[in-house]
């Protein structure tokens, strides 16, 4: 009779495992009910984080690109509908006749100088148009609306914009043909006399039975007609007021504070300026008509100029230029020496690079 091996029990439980496979954990056997060893815990916890971290990206992501897709049109969209990606050169209309805000050389170079030039530059440059490559053709009040200035030859030409102490109001909003950027400076109304005037004028009211000079289809025509049944002449330039009050033509002469400050200061303590305290304020806006990505485009150039502590364009044009008038005009409100607030206008930017404060403006 042969006998078994003594092992072989312990062989039939445990049977050897086949060749190329690896043997079983021998560790001790987890309990029904009892809770995870602590290193299969924290593994599983670690999944479920990278889990919910990639869920929360890819949700960003999508969101993100819906929102980039579907958003407004980026700065260069803007550009190309706007019409400047052929365009080699840019046509600005602006006064030509009011000194320290866009006064042209009569000699020389004939070339244009004042604060308006100046607002005109910066939204040339962030263009992409270098002052070189920027064309100044004289506009006058009543073709500001329609955008036609003069070339050099005195032929109408069409411009891409206005910068031309164009002043916002609602009838002109209404116009289709007006497409106002955001405000670039505020002034006020005046009244300006020869200095032997007798008296101080306080009110529009007080011009009454005097010869007064404005510009045709102006704000100031508007609220003289209302105050007062002066006898009004209406000028396509405010110079040819200037020198009809300085010949005795005209008693008085207004229009924005910030125009006649220059008219002042040039004549030698031959005018004297009278604030009038008229409520409404004069916002000086650029026209872009039509175009309205244009539009926004100067509005982004003006946003950046405001909420850019860096940008320091408008306070040198503001020093430069309108600062040497106050002397000659003292005690008036000529203009006030801070940007007008400006709101970052719908243009798609990633949201590292909305890197400028935004501000809430006060109504007006």
């Amino acid at each position: 009779m042969t006998e078994e091996p003594a092992d072989s029990g312990a062989r039939a439980e445990n049977p050897p495992a086949p060749s190329g496979e690896h043997e079983p954990w021998s560790g001790p056997e987890q309990e029904p009910g009892s809770p995870p060893a602590p290193g299969r815990s924290r593994r599983v916890r670690r999944f479920r984080l990278a889990a919910w971290v990639a869920l929360v990206l890819a949700a960003i992501v999508v969101g993100a690109s819906v929102m980039w897709v579907n958003g407004p049109p980026t700065e260069a969209e803007l550009r190309e509908k706007a019409g400047l990606f052929n365009k080699d050169r840019l046509r600005i209309g602006v006064k030509s006749d009011t000194p320290g805000i866009a006064f042209q050389e009569q000699s020389g170079r004939r070339a244009f100088k004042g604060f308006d030039i100046q607002i005109a530059y910066l939204i040339a440059a962030d263009l992409g148009y270098r002052p070189d490559k920027v064309d100044f053709l004289a506009i006058e009040t009543e073709d500001r609306a329609r955008m036609q200035a003069l070339d050099a030859n005195g032929q109408p030409v069409g411009v891409d914009l206005v910068v031309a102490t164009f002043s916002v109001t609602r009838e002109r909003r209404e116009n289709p043909s007006v497409g106002f950027s955001t405000p670039y400076l505020y002034t006020e109304q005046s009244v300006v006399t020869r200095s032997d005037y007798p008296g101080k004028i306080t009110s529009l009211g007080q011009l009454e039975g005097k010869k007064v000079c404005t510009l045709g289809t102006s704000t100031s025509e508007k609220e003289l007609a209302k105050a007062t049944k002066a006898t009004v002449t209406a000028k396509n330039l405010i110079s040819d007021c200037a020198a009809g009050l300085k010949d005795g033509e005209f008693d008085a002469m207004t229009t924005d504070a910030a125009i006649l400050a220059g008219f002042v200061a040039e004549s030698g303590g031959a005018f004297r300026h009278h604030d009038i305290a008229l409520e409404p304020t004069e916002m000086w806006a650029v026209n872009a008509g039509s175009n309205s990505a244009l539009r926004t485009l100067v509005d982004l150039a003006l946003y950046r100029s405001y909420a850019d502590p860096q940008d320091q364009r408008w306070e040198q044009a503001y020093r430069e230029y309108i600062d040497p008038l106050l002397a000659a005009s003292p005690n008036m409100g000529v203009a006030e020496a801070e940007q007008p607030c400006a709101l970052p206008p719908p243009v798609r930017r990633w949201p590292w690079e909305r890197t400028l404060p935004v501000h809430d403006c006060p109504s007006r």
